[in-house]
């Protein structure tokens, strides 16, 4: 990458030292005046231009990956300046030779021998930057699951040192179709170039509205100060916009139909399964009733370990009504395990687990995992060993619900549209099992279905 914008660089330079009167279009003095003479089309004209700062919306995501200071010295030591030179250079040759507008860039290439090694340097420059795109949607996808907002989709983690360097399969395959249509479709970079120029101001935007949130919630600037950064932001953002809402109709269309997609499937999974949980709480028995019951008249009690999984640690767990009905049996030991991920990127190990002892055997665990954080529940119970509570996993079973969703009778009002019941049951059917998604040992796993009304 270095390479790709030293050469950015040298190849604007070459220009500019043949040109250097195209430095004056440093003065913004050029276009206040483009502005004052030419009004509609100099606000049709930022369509364009925004094209020139695209990757900046993207600064905001590195920095979260990177840290501010990498991306600071990146930044301003190597891609502005030489960026900026290359777009100096591009200007100089259009006001030197018009016809060089089709093609700005490789005509700048001195020589007709160098244009081969440069598509391959600009085409090594492209696979370097999608693998950035391709490591955000993973990244994204799997802080997704963690928050509730995805179902689970199996993720791969390729380095034993690195947690966040992961794979997973299914995004993977969906951005190679996603591509294959996006190509198939527009044909060629310039038709691509009016969905980008939507895709970009609605990313400044929505980075806008968020950095709003961070300066009031966070740094707790006053409503003043806040309300003015929003509107300066806003009132740029939007120009920007405003200007592309023209190619709507020739591409731009398409980041809005698809981000659309992707949000009714993320508000649909968070919604269903809102539901679905408190429809199991409604449906609960509290687990401290349960537990005197037993005192009077219990079932068998069996040796080892029970850990039940529930998402509402103040009742029963569905699983264990199912396996009591069934099997008629408790284990000596039970625990009722709750896990809940944090909205925040990591919770320490120290924090990891907390363990309440309960009558007649009963145990309550409370696990904590953050957003970015792998959910390891073995590694989980091993941490319970420092609170008195110790477990052997081959004398441990992991009882899981497995719930099958069913709509309401049409008569019965519904809080979740029929279409979107629909969607619900395909993602909550073809969701990775918990099993999987929590490393637990398959060969100690039970599980038990039961039927859910929505």
């Amino acid at each position: 990458m270095l390479l790709w914008f030293i050469t950015l660089g040298v190849l604007g330079l070459c220009q500019v030292i043949e040109h250097p009167a195209v430095l004056r279009a440093m003065n913004p003095w050029y276009a206040i005046a483009f502005v004052g003479e030419h009004k509609g089309l100099a606000f049709l004209a930022l369509g364009s231009v925004v094209l020139a700062i695209t990757g900046g919306e993207a600064l905001y995501a590195d920095m979260g990956h990177f840290g501010r200071r990498a991306i600071k010295w990146a930044w301003f030591v190597a891609v502005f300046p030489l960026l900026y030179l290359n777009y100096l250079g591009q200007g100089a040759l259009i006001l030197h030779n018009p016809k060089a507008l089709d093609n700005p860039f490789f005509l700048m290439m001195p020589s007709e021998n160098l244009l081969l090694p440069l598509v391959v340097l600009a085409t090594a420059a492209t696979v370097i930057a999608s693998q950035a795109v391709i490591s955000g949607a993973f990244s994204l996808t799997s802080q997704a699951m963690q928050l509730g907002y995805c179902p689970r989709i199996q993720v791969k983690f390729t380095s034993e040192r690195e947690k966040g360097q992961i794979y997973v399969p299914n995004i993977n395959w969906l951005l190679l179709l996603a591509v294959i249509v996006v190509v198939m479709g527009f044909r060629s970079s310039s038709n691509l170039a009016s969905a980008y120029g939507i895709a970009v101001t609605l990313t400044m935007m929505i980075d806008t509205v968020l950095a709003f949130v961070v300066v009031r919630s966070l740094w707790k600037w006053n409503w003043t100060h806040a309300a003015l950064f929003l509107v300066f932001f806003v009132v740029v953002d939007l120009a920007f916009f405003l200007a592309n809402v023209t190619k709507i109709p020739d591409g731009g269309w398409f980041p809005l139909a698809l981000g659309v997609c992707v949000f009714v499937l993320l508000s649909t999974w968070r919604l269903g399964r809102r539901l679905l949980t408190e429809r199991q709480r409604e449906q609960s028995i509290p687990l401290d009733a349960f537990i005197a019951s037993l005192a009077v008249d219990g079932p068998q009690r069996v040796d080892g370990t029970g850990v039940f999984l529930t998402a509402n640690p103040q009742g029963v767990p569905r699983a264990m009504l199912h396996n009591l009905n069934h099997n008629k049996v408790l284990h000596r030991r039970v625990v009722v395990l709750n896990v809940v991920t944090e909205d925040v990127p990591h919770i320490s190990e120290r924090e990891r687990v907390r363990v309440e002892a309960l009558p007649s055997g009963f145990h309550r665990i409370f696990v904590r995992y953050g957003f970015k954080d792998d959910p390891d529940l073995p590694r989980a119970l091993e941490l319970c060993g420092d609170l008195g509570l110790r477990f052997d996993l081959m004398e441990t079973s992991f009882f899981l619900g497995r719930e099958t969703v069913v709509g309401l009778p049409i008569a019965q009002h519904s809080r979740m549209a029929h279409w979107r019941q629909v969607l619900f049951n395909w993602m909550f059917r073809n969701a990775d099992t918990a099993t999987a998604f929590f490393k637990i040992p398959p060969n100690r796993v039970v599980e038990l279905g039961a039927q859910v009304e929505l």
